[in-house]
């Protein structure tokens, strides 16, 4: 069962009550199954109410919800014959943006993304998803790599931001952000990226300059993390509820925005209550995207994606 949020307290409470009762009942010498499906009702209500009308700060909350599938969990789930690819060829090889060959429903391609682990240990190896600069220079040889070999590039992206440590920025931080970007930009192949969970900042568009901009419903897309805004901006991180509804977070607000293409619809509750169907329905949405870009040529797919971009903020 997954965990629940601080906001889920209703549907948590319900679920607790059901639990007990089925407790109680162990043994079978009570019938309550006409008390459990009247409060598995009410609390299928509750959760469907309030999914309906989550703001931007819940939505926050859902996006980083630990048990979210991550980058190797979609892999797994979506491609083939996956093949990692490891180091930059100039520093190391950094654990929270993976990247290898693979097959998508029969077509090969380059997969690219963060991951951000699923228990403490893995947390840590993979620096909880945020890149260093030699995971976007690993990032910027897999891309040259599907280029070379004409495969369509597609990146799930899924971080609170890029690494803001010493040491990063000591190797360039800014500059690997930047050199990935411009990459993305350049790619003579199709481009499919995926904001399968938080989309932080540098961190995210550095894997998100695509001809095809997915985002799930309840994930979030933002220059900067509503903490981060309202310490900014009123000095304290209470405010972030604020900043969030004020930066349009939400995957309705940036598809109005003309920021990204499509929304991709999650389970009831979000991707982590029922993740082989967020995964399944994933796949479907790439594999449309993928379906139209196939067989344009990759002056069209450059020019396409410059006119993409350039057009996001014109009034």
């Amino acid at each position: 069962m997954a965990s629940f949020l601080d906001f889920e307290k209703p549907i948590a409470d319900l679920q607790g009550r059901i639990d007990e009762l089925r407790e109680t009942a162990a043994d079978g010498t009570v019938d309550i199954d006409a008390e459990v499906a009247r409060l598995q009702a009410k609390s299928d209500k509750a959760l469907r109410d309030t999914y309906a009308r989550l703001t931007p700060w819940q939505k926050t909350q859902v996006a980083r919800h630990g048990e979210r599938p991550h980058f190797l969990t979609y892999v797994a789930g979506l491609f083939d014959g996956f093949m990692p690819l490891a180091g930059d060829r100039a520093f190391g090889d950094d654990q929270a943006i993976l990247g290898g060959f693979a097959q998508f429903r029969g077509q090969r391609v380059m997969v690219i993304g963060h991951e951000k682990g699923d228990d403490t240990a893995s947390r840590l190896r993979h620096n909880f998803g945020m890149g260093k600069p030699e995971g976007y220079r690993k990032a910027i040889r897999l891309m040259q790599l599907a280029d070379r070999f004409g495969l369509p590039v597609v990146t799930l992206v899924d971080t609170s931001g890029a690494f803001p440590g010493v040491q990063a920025e000591e190797r360039g931080q800014a500059e690997a952000i930047a050199r990935s970007t411009e990459q993305c930009l350049a790619l003579g192949v199709p481009m499919v990226a995926a904001i399968v969970g938080e989309g932080g900042s540098g961190g995210a568009i550095a894997l998100a300059a695509g001809n095809k901009v997915l985002m799930f419903e309840h994930a979030v897309y933002s220059v900067i993390s509503p903490e981060g805004c309202a310490s900014i901006l009123w000095r304290t991180a209470d405010k972030a509820a604020d900043a969030a509804e004020a930066m349009k977070v939400t995957a309705q607000d940036l598809k109005g925005l003309g920021i990204i293409d499509t929304i991709v619809p999650e389970p009831l509750g979000g991707a982590h209550r029922d993740p082989a169907l967020a995964i399944a329905t994933l796949g479907d949405a790439i594999g449309d995207a993928l379906d139209e870009l196939n067989g344009h040529d990759s002056k069209q797919l450059r020019q396409a994606r410059r006119e993409k971009f350039l057009a996001m903020g014109r009034l």
